[in-house]
């Protein structure tokens, strides 16, 4: 399943949620300029690898990206529901979790693979995490999806349906990656995994914006 859009309107603009989209987009067009060699340099000495683990590599490690499908994906998964967390927390406040997010995401992963040399790179980590603050929040919003099954349509599906089931698929995925060699690398399964969950804890911590609460009183 792959989202479209959604159905949730947003209240103000989106202003840190398209900085981050550009600045991603920024960074990776610098990789791509790059030769195969400086390439992966880059990626060695900004990425995070949990057998050297150093925590500015953490922050870096979050604009990086493996390839054209890895950055286009992350952004478009946060230009959908990245607009309306940001809309509920403020600029600010929204920029804070969605760091607080990555961060929690690394840190999961980097648990359950210590000796891994393999440096992990992406946002999808603290993306997932604005994803798990959006099942909490708006769970009755709806998502136009693109399904690939013998035949290529579109459906609407409640977001909380979709979001547990992108869920699950990154937790039973995870477990399954447990057993792979080390240094075989790959997703990384469990950085969604704590990212989403961080999110869900972090929604209940920031305290949405007054005009966001006002109106959900009067629509919800």
């Amino acid at each position: 399943m792959f989202p479209l859009r959604d159905t949730q309107p947003s209240y103000s603009k989106p202003i840190v949620t398209v900085v981050l989209i550009v600045v991603n987009i920024l960074v990776f067009l610098f990789e791509a300029s790059l030769d195969s060699y400086s390439q992966n340099a880059l990626i060695f000495t900004y990425g995070l690898v949990p057998d050297h683990f150093h925590w500015t590599n953490v922050f870096t490690s979050m604009f990086l990206h493996g390839g054209w499908m890895h950055v286009l994906g992350n952004m478009w998964f946060l230009w959908i529901f990245g607009d309306n967390i940001e809309d509920i927390l403020g600029h600010g406040k929204f920029l804070l979790f969605y760091i607080a997010c990555g961060v929690a995401a690394a840190l999961s992963q980097t648990y359950l693979s210590l000796d891994s040399r393999v440096p992990m790179v992406g946002a999808s980590g603290a993306i997932a995490g604005v994803m798990g603050a959006y099942l909490i929040k708006f769970p009755r919003s709806r998502i136009y999806t693109l399904i690939f099954y013998i035949f290529i349509t579109t459906i609407e599906v409640p977001a909380w349906a979709m979001l547990i089931y992108w869920f699950a698929i990154q937790f039973f995925s995870g477990l399954g990656s447990l057993a792979a060699p080390v240094a075989q690398g790959g997703t990384a399964f469990f950085a969604h995994v704590g990212g989403f969950l961080a999110g869900m804890g972090l929604i209940y911590a920031l305290r949405p914006e007054q005009r966001y609460t006002r109106r959900k009183d009067l629509y919800w």
